[in-house]
């Protein structure tokens, strides 16, 4: 009489190597879903420097200074950013997950005039991915204060989730 089915060791088997095999699928969907929120931010941080640089050569419907960036106090409200950036989509003030621009989109704390203020070492708050980092500064090399109308450069910092980095995106006006 021939027995029909599976041995012990083979149903061992193909369940090893079905687990293997979702192990390999849930990594590669996480790597994947990291990779598009990074995208994510890269395209926020692109689209706040372009209505950064708009502001530059622009200014405000109550401002006619030109050649100068906002100062801190671009952060201190949502209408502040929508009345100095008037052009940004609200959006882009927001980290993946994020649904409060306020949060997300944070002011320098630094002080001082050390060049290395304006590194990603060197920058307070350190941004984390769920933050993006705005730091005008004067000509002198200080964070513009609240209210400041020399902002002559700005560095805007962010963190990518997939390498843990933190990277810089400069003003064209340096």
């Amino acid at each position: 009489m021939t027995r029909r089915g599976f041995t012990i060791v083979e149903l061992i088997i193909t369940i090893t190597i079905m687990g293997i095999l979702l192990t390999l699928a849930v990594v590669n969907v996480n790597a994947t879903q990291a990779k598009a929120r990074d995208d994510e931010r890269k395209t926020d941080i692109t689209s706040i420097a372009n209505n950064l640089e708009t502001f530059y050569t622009t200014a405000t419907d109550t401002s006619t200074v030109l050649g100068r960036y906002p100062s801190l106090g671009l952060n201190a409200s949502l209408s502040s950013l929508t009345t100095n950036l008037r052009d940004a989509d609200t959006k882009a003030f927001m980290a993946p997950g994020i649904t409060d621009p306020m949060v997300s989109f944070i002011a320098s704390t630094n002080t001082g005039t050390a060049k290395s203020i304006q590194t990603s070492a060197g920058v307070l708050p350190q941004p984390t991915k769920d933050q993006y980092v705005y730091q005008p500064i004067k000509s002198d090399g200080s964070v513009c204060a609240s209210g400041a109308l020399d902002c002559r450069k700005f560095n805007l910092f962010y963190r990518l989730e997939s390498d843990n980095t933190v990277y810089v995106v400069t003003s064209k006006n340096q």
